[in-house]
């Protein structure tokens, strides 16, 4: 067998692409993963917003702990959680001051953490109403709370 003609036998086969009936296979076998598929990933972001809710709450809680370790009481709930970002000027002086967040965060659903002291379930409490943005509820329009964290 000559070279030139094992050359041309490559080059056809090359050329000759896919059927429809191949083509109509992969494009079943598409569909049916996507809907196996993506169902399952619509969920995630929820999940996502409740764990990245929880990790705010305990990283601001940390934070309080550290203002009442500089300053020997937690910030009033008129204060807020803006004492850790701005030094408060009513309410009980906070002699020993410093800046412990960069800014003030927000939930992931674009509202602010909700923050009272005394707190009902312990020396303050600090929470998010979930997605729906209303107390209780199941899932993710669930109250997110520092109580509920541990």
């Amino acid at each position: 067998m000559d070279y030139n003609m094992v050359e041309r036998q490559a080059k056809q086969h090359a050329q000759r692409g896919f059927t429809l009936i191949e083509l109509m296979v992969v494009v079943v076998i598409l569909a049916v993963l996507a809907v196996a598929v993506i169902p399952n990933l619509m969920d995630r972001p929820d999940e996502a917003r409740m764990v990245k809710a929880k990790q705010d709450i305990n990283s601001i809680s940390s934070a309080l702990q550290l203002y009442k370790l500089d300053n020997y009481n937690y910030p009033t709930t008129d204060q807020g959680i803006e004492a850790l970002v701005i030094k408060p000027t009513d309410g009980p002086e906070a002699k020993n001051w410093k800046k412990l967040l960069d800014s003030v965060p927000q939930d992931p659903w674009g509202n602010p953490y909700l923050y009272l002291m005394p707190g009902t379930h312990g020396d303050f409490d600090l929470f998010t109403y979930g997605a729906d943005g209303v107390d209780g509820g199941e899932g993710v329009n669930a109250t997110i709370g520092n109580w509920k964290i541990k």
